[in-house]
């Protein structure tokens, strides 16, 4: 096995770095999705801009875009990975050479193993029109939950999430035909804390997609870490990324107003205030998800979309955290999430995951 640096952008330590990191990436590949069965080939990192990565049979050389590496984050160049670990597997394993690269062998294998046979980068599922539609309605809804008369934000906010559950119920049968997305949501980071995995927690029960800490590299700066991943339809995921970063960006913006108010000089607190507003609306979309099940609009999962996770993460380790002390700030924290109100007006312009425009048409 041979480890090839084309790339020398990175700087010959981190290069090696990269390479070292891929070789274990390409064992944790192999052990999951391919029940041991790869042998580690040679890798190399191409500076040739004309493809993403490519497996080249005659030298067992697995070959990745530089540029793809460098620019992209760390989940696209793990999706290239088991895309061209793919084609490996059918040369060396199944020893299948009189098809072509994307013939019916290599399609069985990618759709049997959840791996996009298209290697684009993340999984990206078709957009129905209808869906986008309903998404148009919801951001119109949300819009509404702008209004300074807090009786009729709360009843916009509300009407938004029965129109989603709605939806979700109705569409539940036939969306594993249409396929699956992924998304990646904030920057990776070195650890979790409790403000993040109550956010996830929140993402998961409330707006219809699935969420799990993936391990990352980061390869300018040679560190691992750790980022959240969810999955779900393509609607679903637009309203899930759009109210992840509005709760980041609500909760900032609470936690500046309540240490102005409080006369506080320091950000110690700043972690538990947060926490406690996340809580906090945790708190607020239960009761309204009671008010829900009364009048008979019961969720009981996507059987699609468990599938989907269990071909994507085949070897999941859920882990129990106790939670940090709870303790003042926590408590004032929760009282203000509460009170929160998810509300967007339309305007135009990408989303970027913010608490910025909320479009559902991409």
């Amino acid at each position: 096995m041979e480890l090839m640096d084309r790339s020398p952008e990175l700087g010959a330590k981190l290069s090696a770095a990269l390479l070292r990191e891929l070789s274990r990436e390409h064992a944790r590949i192999s052990a999951s999705y391919f029940r041991g069965r790869l042998r580690l080939p040679n890798l190399e990192l191409s500076r040739n801009e004309s493809f993403l990565g490519r497996w080249i049979a005659a030298t067992r050389t697995l070959e990745l875009s530089r540029t793809l590496i460098v620019q992209e984050p760390w989940p696209v160049t793990v999706e290239i990975l088991k895309h061209e670990m793919a084609h490996q597997f059918v040369d060396e394993v199944l020893g299948i050479h009189d098809e072509t690269a994307h013939g019916p062998t290599f399609a069985k294998v990618c759709a049997e193993l959840g791996i996009d046979g298209r290697a684009k980068g993340l999984p990206t599922p078709v957009r129905d029109n209808a869906e986008s539609q309903v998404g148009e309605r919801i951001a119109k809804l949300l819009a509404l939950a702008e209004s300074p008369n807090a009786h009729e934000a709360e009843a916009a906010m509300l009407a938004a999430q029965k129109l989603l559950l709605k939806h979700n119920l109705e569409w539940n049968e036939v969306r594993a035909q249409r396929g699956y997305g992924v998304r990646h949501l904030g920057k990776p980071k070195g650890r979790t804390f409790e403000p993040e995995r109550v956010l996830a927690t929140i993402l998961m029960r409330f707006f219809f997609v699935d969420a799990i800490w993936i391990p990352v590299y980061r390869p300018a700066e040679g560190l691992r870490g750790s980022v959240l991943e969810i999955c779900g339809a393509p609607g679903n995921l637009d309203i899930a990324e759009y109210v992840h970063g509005f709760l980041n960006d609500t909760a900032e913006r609470l936690w500046r107003e309540h240490k102005r108010s409080a006369g506080l000089l320091s950000d110690r607190d700043r972690r538990s205030f947060i926490a406690g507003v996340m809580s906090g609306v945790h708190d607020k979309l239960s009761r309204q998800e009671r008010g829900s099940v009364e009048a008979g609009l019961v969720w009981v999962g996507d059987p699609g979309l468990r599938d989907f996770m269990k071909k994507r993460h085949p070897h999941v380790r859920h882990v129990r955290y106790g939670g940090e002390p709870k303790g003042r700030s926590f408590a004032e924290g929760r009282t203000r999430g509460r009170s929160v109100v998810i509300h967007k007006g339309i305007h135009s312009g990408p989303s970027a995951g913010r608490a910025g425009p909320l479009l559902l048409k991409r």
